[in-house]
């Protein structure tokens, strides 16, 4: 009996642990994001959201694949780091459902070169590297194209590839690589298309150093991004007020002078 009893007193026991642990669970939010601007962002949330009784838990990748399949795996609630674009893309090659929760920011993308001051010193055949991803691919082409450095199919298909280039007056020589890897080939190529938090994140200043740039009213918003099953959990609908508030908009302000900018 005082076995059965000692038996049963640990299983109690351990309920209560496992129900406390649940309750704690449930006012944790996990977001992946990608490291600037995303989780800097989500860094001054943080703060105001655990006034709402939410505890933010920011994740960060250096990738633009796994924060899209940690989501959709369930391993963690939501992601801040992309396009619709590159949503919609993903969406379809993936066979997923992930869905924007609100837009947050815009970073107008931008060609650099460690070579050359100005555009117009662009040489014959210079060579020239692309985000690899499709949405970045053509994202990278209509900047090119909007500059008549290329010639499109079609100057506004926002899925555009090399092989919609029609006209190529410089002999442009473009190779495709991994996103994040762009910066680093600053010092072997002409020019290089890159997305603006990986150029933040190498010390570019994109409203400086770029010698070609996005116009401010880009369409590349920036989405918080969840599931169908959570868009409207409370958390989620707490987290996406905080990042349209007058504070988060005041910090992008103030702190990236531009190189991105809000979206709301």
């Amino acid at each position: 009996m005082k076995l059965l009893l000692a038996s049963l007193a640990l299983t109690l026991l351990l309920l209560a642990g496992c129900s406390g642990s649940g309750k704690q669970d449930d006012n944790v939010l996990t977001v992946a994001a990608t490291a600037v601007p995303h989780a800097e962002i989500l860094k001054q949330a943080k703060p105001l959201l655990a006034k709402e009784g939410v505890d933010l838990q920011v994740k960060v990748f250096a990738d633009y694949v796994q924060p899209n399949t940690q989501v959709a795996e369930k391993n963690v609630d939501l992601n801040y780091f992309q396009t619709k674009p590159y949503l919609d893309a993903f969406n379809r090659e993936r066979g997923t459902q992930l869905t924007i929760i609100t837009g947050v920011h815009i970073e107008p993308f931008g060609a650099y070169s460690h070579k050359y001051k100005s555009i117009d010193q662009l040489p014959d055949g210079a060579s020239v590297t692309l985000p690899n991803d499709p949405s970045n691919n053509s994202r990278a082409l209509l900047l090119l194209a909007k500059h008549g450095l290329i010639t499109l199919k079609d100057p506004t298909d926002e899925m555009a590839t090399l092989k919609d280039v029609t006209a190529n007056p410089k002999h442009l020589k473009f190779r495709e690589l991994e996103a994040a890897m762009l910066p680093r080939t600053l010092d072997e190529v002409d020019l290089a298309l890159i997305n603006t938090n990986y150029a933040l994140a190498a010390g570019l200043n994109p409203t400086k150093d770029a010698l070609l740039i996005e116009s401010k009213d880009s369409p590349y918003v920036n989405y918080l991004v969840g599931r169908p099953d959570n868009r409207n959990d409370p958390r989620v609908q707490k987290l996406a007020k905080v990042l349209n508030s007058p504070q988060i908009k005041a910090f992008i302000e103030q702190k990236y002078h531009g190189a991105v900018l809000p979206a709301f």
